[in-house]
């Protein structure tokens, strides 16, 4: 894994969390045409709960407002470059990636990013590539290129790809995991420290990744035979690989009937028959992620189980996001 993992945004543990941003997307006028993408979502809602971290590329490499459009073109031989439109001998590839060396240490910082669609510089898929007369759907732009292989783990989305209600859940649910990742970080590593996060977030792996936990949990019993720092950072690589799996009704379904096997002493017949017949009408779609969830709370406030209070399963990010309602 690239060097960086280590660092900790300042405040990781509390206070809103830092996450990167094109900066067209929070209104500023940084585009070619010296407009802005203000997304009302990301400057509502997200905002209350992320501190954003603006950044244009193609301005960092003085390429002015406004200015000419580049694009991504195929050259002979495969290799994709950045070019401006109206005279592809001027080559931007090299200063967006730089762009982003020169930030890295910003960039390690961060516990999640997001991206402006469609654009040579910013797109996470799907941009446009030219060759020829006709462009096809198939590139990245050259600055999220080289975001996303100097850092895997950290989790990147687009905006456009934000209205879904999976993959904005997936994305939100991954920020708060690499922020708490940080918040341990800052407290000290340990392999204590390790294994009581594992315990904290076997749930949401399961729900994901099915078996994952297990794998994951193996290379933690290893963390005596290597350097910690070398064990922490191969786990945080898998961890996050498992969590980009977008988790599945019957996946969460049969997380939440092994939660429920922590009250099986507790509850009374009719009750068990009652969430039992609450998490097969989810599985089937009848009923939001959300119902199941507020049932199993409301038992666990009755009948405690430390184990399941420690776990983020339940409480994976706040309320107010209402992501859950829409699962």
């Amino acid at each position: 894994m690239q060097t960086g993992v280590s660092g900790m945004p300042q405040g990781a543990g509390d206070g809103k969390i830092p996450v990167g941003i094109s900066s067209c997307l929070l209104g500023d006028p940084v585009r070619y045409d010296g407009h802005h993408k203000r997304n009302a979502y990301i400057t509502g809602t997200l905002c209350e709960h992320f501190d954003f971290r603006p950044f244009c590329p193609e301005v960092e490499i003085g390429l002015g407002i406004p200015r000419k459009p580049i694009r991504l073109t195929r050259k002979q031989g495969g290799e994709i470059r950045c070019v401006q439109i109206d005279d592809p001998s001027i080559d931007h590839t090299e200063a967006l990636q730089g762009s982003l060396e020169q930030r890295r240490d910003w960039a390690a910082r961060l516990c999640g990013y997001i991206l402006k669609k469609d654009s040579p510089s910013c797109g996470m898929e799907r941009v446009r590539v030219w060759h020829g007369e006709m462009p096809a759907k198939e590139g990245r732009g050259i600055y999220a290129a080289a975001l996303m292989e100097a850092f895997p783990w950290l989790p990147v989305e687009e905006e456009g790809r934000l209205g879904d209600p999976l993959l904005r859940e997936n994305f939100i649910s991954r920020v708060f995991v690499l922020r708490r990742w940080f918040a341990m970080r800052e407290q000290g590593l340990s392999a204590a420290a390790l294994m009581r996060f594992h315990a904290q977030h076997k749930l949401i792996i399961m729900s994901h990744r099915p078996g994952s936990q297990q794998a994951l949990g193996r290379l933690l019993a290893d963390c005596g035979r290597k350097r910690l720092e070398e064990t922490a950072d191969a786990y945080l690589g898998e961890l996050m690989a498992s969590l980009r799996i977008i988790a599945t009704r019957g996946k969460h379904a049969n997380v939440l009937l092994h939660v429920m096997g922590y009250l099986k002493s507790s509850l009374a017949s009719d009750d068990r028959q009652e969430l039992a017949a609450m998490i097969d009408d989810y599985r089937r779609g009848l009923l939001p992620l959300v119902v199941p969830i507020t049932l199993l709370n409301h038992f666990f406030r009755k009948h405690p189980d430390p184990w399941i209070a420690d776990s983020w399963y339940m409480k994976p990010y706040p309320a107010e996001l209402i992501l859950r309602n829409q699962l």
